[in-house]
């Protein structure tokens, strides 16, 4: 079987490493690519058999194109520190690093998704998945800020059918600190594509985000969480507006 190389980029992670690095045991290489935590993240991936390299960071996209260079086998499989493979999904992996030809050059897995403690089947997030199985000479990401991806033209791109385990919500706090970055961040990718901010960016397209995951995903089948996650969507296109005005307001 062919080796597996795993990049994890961290920031402050030390209470999910154990359980990103433990979803993963006997893979050749657990390669933690840490943003100079102030927790104790870096120590506690070295004890569990991490090789760990601190780098300052820009943005999601620079630092994993960064990082995939750095691993030592052909391929990579890139998680973040909220999500845990499963043993089917291992499995399927493995399988699959043992063909004696893989005709592809990147995996999209997909992602079950877990919000305040409950399992998310609807609003918006049921189709979710990441290309996260690459091969390291051929795969790179775009230079988006927000929901970052690996270029596909002239990639070969297939899908696994099994999916891993994101545990995006660790507290209110958290999770709304994580939508702030993303509003800012997402306000550089649409800056050049948006020539003004009026009312229609500032109130109707957030209020079609509510209705999109609430209404047309069905978040209302998720019950209470459902509407939560289908306002705070909504809270995140705002803020992409909001911070676009004080960018521009920065010129």
């Amino acid at each position: 079987m062919r080796p597996l190389s795993v990049i994890i980029p961290t920031l402050d992670e030390s209470d999910n490493i154990a359980g990103v690095i433990g979803s993963i045991p006997g893979v050749d290489e657990v390669l933690v690519i840490d943003s100079f935590s102030q927790d104790d993240t870096a120590l506690k991936a070295e004890s569990l058999g991490a090789r760990v390299l601190q780098r300052q960071y820009t943005g999601p996209a620079d630092q994993k194109n960064w990082a995939i260079p750095q691993a030592r086998n052909e391929w990579i499989l890139i998680l973040d520190a909220d999500e845990r493979v499963t043993p089917s999904l291992r499995a399927e992996i493995d399988q699959l690093l043992s063909q004696a030809e893989i005709p592809y050059d990147g995996f999209w897995i997909g992602r079950q998704n877990y919000f305040m403690g409950q399992k998310i089947n609807y609003s918006g997030w049921q189709g979710d998945a990441v290309i996260r199985l690459i091969r390291r000479d051929v795969c790179r990401y775009n230079d988006k800020q927000v929901h970052e991806e690996i270029e596909t033209a002239g990639v070969r791109i297939h899908r696994l059918e099994n999916k891993m385990e994101h545990y995006t919500f660790k507290n209110a706090s958290h999770f709304l600190d994580k939508m702030r970055r993303y509003g800012a961040w997402s306000a550089e990718d649409y800056l050049a594509k948006t020539p003004k901010v009026g009312y229609f960016q500032l109130f109707w397209k957030p209020f079609f985000r509510f209705f999109k995951h609430y209404i047309l995903k069905k978040g209302f089948l998720d019950g209470r969480v459902g509407l939560i996650i289908s306002a705070i969507m909504a809270w995140g296109v705002f803020l992409r507006y909001l911070y676009m005005i004080e960018l521009r307001n920065k010129v």
